[in-house]
């Protein structure tokens, strides 16, 4: 810890910080009872009735499973994993579960809190072990179990487990680095132990109840109540609750579960701002936090355990936002960083496709506008809501949300549409904080625009691709320049430091909000730069750049296509023939073309064209740029 973040921290926060470090350290000295497994737990009666309603009427939601879960399982069973946007990656066999095959780094099994994660010389990137370890692709080794009671399945469960257990002792290893990672990994085990039941032998089920005895101890002892009080603590703070409900044997269960509900209850309003913007500014970890909720309100009401009113609330909100800002094509676009993992494995749905949440947010809050948006019923609704929820969906009368403009003032968003169909035009504008906290999931996309034409994707935001795993690749992703802004003489509005943090920090303000049944109109403000967007439905919009400064700067204007469009430059124009957009500037400066890159899931990207429209401008001059349909 910092000797600055020491000055500023309260008396709670230093000793939190001091109790995890001594217990740590007795960890490694061999003084806590942290570092064994307990020599024996109670049985555990795993009934159907507390888990979810998917598993209420099992045979008849197995009926459901779309065959392309079996394919996947066989892969698994081959050794062959799909991970993030990594395909057909290999671990060895047996399985090394301290290997990242990108890298071929293999990570020293040693007291985790030795570990230096954030090192790619140590580890890689690390995000690829773990989201093996995570092991979500049990479920859908479960699924196809399920559907076709085929014993190949059950039994590379088994083995991955019995496998996985004997490779990592308590607390050696990367696997134990992140609490987070523990919490996602116990979620895993308790679903696969509910998809496998009749065939996990008796002793495997009794050590898998040991490490998920010592994970939930583990949880509440490194809460990353200080250390990333994000969707690490809420994540966390589930895995307690699911841990807590579905295994109420244990003696401390009851601390669990009333420890995580606590935790999730209270970080409401710190995660979810009024508007229902997730805090940190990122759509992917908005989804994160909407399957949170969903989790945690639909657990509970399977075990009859009472929430206040403020989390269906928030629920909702949160889900509001994700409706509004899916695009034309159901795709959702990557503002802030994409961390490519899921809370659970239940679909094949793109990583870009937030449509599972939305589906199973409209049978449980009987919303037909987010069943419009939604479209198709999605396999993780029937498992969270079961054959019920199911029925209930299909029930549901379709609407199209009401507004076609939506601002999102808390958290900086404004939409503007012209329709809710699938050919409809749709622009998102940025105008907000850049984060929160140390803003490490943030990007520098002050200011900046994604587009839709005709139904078609076509200016983007180009994703994240990776954490740690290139310096260069993380910073550019996350940079001014890799988003349909302006940045003045080169510098990004906001300048990267570390993997999750930053040298500066831009400022932005909202200064006008209009709309009326024929155009929409949105300006705002940062460091120098007014912009202001008014959107004619139907026909184009005018942006609008202005230099704010006392003196000369040049602006430069960048324009990102997505990885599947075919821009053309040719005479000053810009055309794209699939959407029928056409793109010019008036004002004196230079285009010029370059390729760069799209990211569609972390690890993976795409080539894509990138147009730069450059100009000096003098204090008070504008640059107007027209996106034709």
């Amino acid at each position: 810890m910092k000797l600055e973040k020491l000055k500023n921290a309260s008396l709670h926060e230093l000793r939190v910080r001091a109790s995890q470090r001594v217990a740590a350290f007795n960890e490694r000295r061999g003084w806590s009872s942290l570092v064994k497994l307990p020599k024996d737990v109670p049985d555990a009666d795993f009934r159907n009735e507390r888990f979810f309603y998917g598993f209420h009427d099992l045979e008849t939601s197995a009926g459901q499973i779309k065959p392309e879960i079996v394919q996947q399982a066989d892969r698994i069973c081959e050794g062959r994993f799909d991970l993030l946007g990594f395909k057909n990656l290999s671990f060895g066999d047996p399985i090394d579960w301290h290997f990242e095959p990108i890298s071929g780094k293999r990570i020293p099994l040693q007291h985790w809190s030795r570990l230096d994660y954030l090192d790619a010389d140590v580890a890689g990137d690390k995000k690829v072990t773990w989201e093996l370890n995570r092991h979500q692709y049990f479920m859908k080794l479960g699924q196809a179990y399920v559907l076709t009671r085929d014993e190949r399945y059950a039994q590379t469960f088994v083995a991955h487990l019995e496998s996985w257990m004997e490779a990592n002792p308590p607390k050696l290893g990367i696997n134990w680095a992140s609490s987070l990672e523990v919490a996602f990994r116990s979620i895993s085990w308790l679903w696969a132990i509910y998809f496998f039941k009749p065939a996990v032998p008796a002793e495997t089920l009794k050590r898998a109840l040991k490490f998920l005895y010592l994970n939930a101890r583990h949880l509440e002892s490194y809460l990353s109540t200080y250390f990333s009080p994000n969707t690490h603590l809420t994540g966390e703070a589930l895995g307690l609750f699911y841990l807590g409900t579905l295994l109420p044997e244990f003696k401390e269960a009851r601390r669990w579960q009333d420890l995580g509900r606590e935790i999730l209850i209270e970080q409401i309003p710190v995660h979810v701002k009024p508007d229902g913007v997730y805090f940190e500014q990122s759509s992917y970890y908005q989804r994160y936090t909407t399957d949170f909720y969903l989790h945690f309100l639909i657990l509970s009401r399977t075990n009859g355990i009472t929430l206040p009113k403020n989390v269906e609330q928030a629920l909702v909100s949160l889900l509001d936002h994700l409706m509004h800002i899916t695009r034309p094509d159901g795709t959702t676009p990557f503002f802030g960083d994409d961390d490519g993992g899921r809370l659970v494995m239940l679909d094949t749905r793109a990583p870009n496709d937030f449509r599972p949440s939305l589906a199973t947010g409209a049978a449980l809050f009987s919303r037909g506008d987010y069943k419009f948006v939604a479209g198709d019923a999605t396999e993780e609704l029937l498992w969270l809501l079961g054959t019920e929820g199911l029925q209930k969906y299909a029930s549901l009368k379709a609407d199209p949300p009401t507004e076609l403009a939506k601002a999102f003032p808390d958290g900086g968003y404004f939409v503007m549409r012209d329709g809710w169909t699938d050919a409809s035009n749709y622009l998102l504008f940025d105008c907000g904080p850049h984060g929160a906290l140390n803003c490490g999931h943030a990007h520098a996309d002050a200011l900046s625009f994604e587009l839709a034409a005709n139904g078609r994707t076509v200016l983007v935001d180009p994703g994240t691709y990776t954490y740690t795993g290139s310096k260069e690749l993380r910073d550019w992703f996350r940079s001014s320049q890799a988003h349909n802004t302006v940045t003045l003489d080169g510098v990004s509005s906001s300048v990267p430091d570390g993997p999750f943090t930053w040298k500066t920090v831009a400022q932005c303000h909202l200064l006008d909000w209009k709309t009326s049944d024929n155009y929409i109109y949105v300006a705002g403000e940062q460091a120098g730069m007014v912009r202001s967007i008014v959107f004619l439905k139907g026909k184009y919009w005018i942006v609008r750049d202005t230099l704010k400064s006392t003196r000369e700067h040049r602006a430069d204007i960048h324009f990102h296509f997505n990885s599947d469009t075919n821009p053309v430059l040719k005479d000053g124009v810009i055309r794209e023939p699939e959407s029928g957009l056409t793109i010019r500037i008036t004002g004196t400066g230079q285009w010029s073309e370059e390729n760069q890159w799209v990211s569609h899931c972390y690890g993976q990207k795409e080539p894509a064209k990138v147009f730069r429209f450059s100009a000096v401008l003098k204090p008070g001059e504008s640059v107007y740029t027209f996106l034709l349909l």
